[in-house]
């Protein structure tokens, strides 16, 4: 599959948003529901509203950070 490289971080965004936010509302619905009739369809309604903002958080948020990395020095430690 050849995609072309200007969608490369919106297609990591979509992937790790999708992946993150299953993960987690999946987690978090079984802790707070457990797992009865209505599991699937609460879920669902979770996961849908997580989603969107996972996508925007994995699209903005490594840009953001990049910037506050590149203006921390990192430096290793001396060995003794």
């Amino acid at each position: 599959m050849n995609i072309n490289a200007k969608y490369k971080n919106i297609i990591f965004a979509f992937f790790m948003a999708l992946s993150m936010s299953l993960f987690v509302s999946f987690v978090l619905v079984s802790i707070n529901f457990g797992y009865n009739h209505t599991f699937f369809h609460n879920w669902s309604k979770i996961w849908s509203q997580a989603f969107i903002c996972a996508f925007f958080g994995a699209y903005f948020f490594p840009r953001v950070i990049q910037k506050i990395m590149r203006k921390i020095k990192f430096v290793e430690k001396p060995q003794q």
